[in-house]
């Protein structure tokens, strides 16, 4: 079983003892053992207790390009569940959601390239499923921006671990361009912009027209932008930085969130012409 992983063919025998999961010995068994019951390497090494799903899993994403990371990498948050745990159900759940976005939104025009995520209130998920999203969709294949738009309690730069020094706040205030939007190594594909330092005029810096020349300037380098906020029923700049981009996803969470805040919300962004491309549920 090989395929092409950055130019040279593999075997998820090799893959796997590059990587330190296996050992050369065990690998010589695995193939003994695959030869002689005429089984797959993987379906062999599990047979004899040597591999187990993840390993195969993990060999298998590099064989086909799908990035992710192992329980060892410490380089991201553990809340990053589409990079550190794909194939688990919100996962599954998560590449759901972007098929739907993909079906509703970014590929019934091409010039829409952007999308915000919005909740009625704190503590719902808005972050988790805005970074999580993003990853998803850079997994795709998709050239992806994640903006923090949160100006006042921004989580995207603990999530991913950059330093919170320069950012979104900076580029509106005329003191930095797009180039302060970080690639994530382990992640093909994706970059973050983080919000940078807090602001004291988090609403006159997101309405003013700089905002909107950064989106189409980002719209030039990437296919798939999304952008996080503060929470709707708290701030207004949910409200402002939909009507930039024109569509907004809608978040709350199970057991939490409460129906008039949502409603509320929601009627607010349609009243402004935002389009709602759908809602999550959150119950992670």
């Amino acid at each position: 079983m090989n395929t092409l992983v950055n130019g040279a063919t593999r075997s998820i025998g090799d893959i796997l003892v590059a990587t330190g999961r296996l050992t050369v010995e065990d690998a010589a068994r695995i193939t003994q053992h695959q030869q002689k019951e005429n089984l797959k390497f993987g379906d062999a090494g599990i047979a004899l207790k040597l591999l187990n799903k993840e390993h195969i899993d993990f060999a298998l994403s590099l064989q086909f390009d799908y990035a992710y990371l192992s329980d060892q990498d410490t380089s991201l948050s553990p809340e990053l569940v589409a990079a550190y745990k794909p194939f688990s159900r919100v996962g599954e759940n998560l590449r759901a959601v972007r098929s739907q976005l993909m079906l509703r939104w970014f590929n019934t025009d091409p010039a829409r390239k952007v999308l915000t995520v919005v909740s009625p209130d704190k503590g719902e998920g808005r972050s988790f499923i805005a970074a999580n999203l993003a990853i998803v969709f850079a997994q795709q294949g998709e050239r992806t921006l994640l903006i923090d738009g949160d100006l006042r309690a921004p989580r995207q730069h603990i999530l991913f671990k950059l330093v919170k020094n320069a950012g979104l706040s900076g580029i509106l205030a005329g003191r930095a361009g797009l180039e302060v939007a970080r690639p994530i190594p382990s992640l093909q594909g994706l970059c973050v912009l983080p919000a940078g330092a807090t602001p004291p005029n988090p609403q006159e810096l997101l309405g003013r027209p700089a905002f909107g020349s950064l989106l189409q300037l980002a719209a030039q380098d990437f296919d798939v932008i999304i952008i996080d906020t503060p929470a709707g029923s708290v701030y207004a700049d949910a409200e402002i930085i939909a009507a930039r981009t024109g569509a907004a996803l809608v978040v709350t969470r199970k057991n939490q969130s409460l129906l008039p805040s949502a409603v509320k919300l929601t009627r607010r962004l349609q009243d402004g012409g935002v389009a709602l491309v759908g809602a999550v549920l959150n119950d992670d």
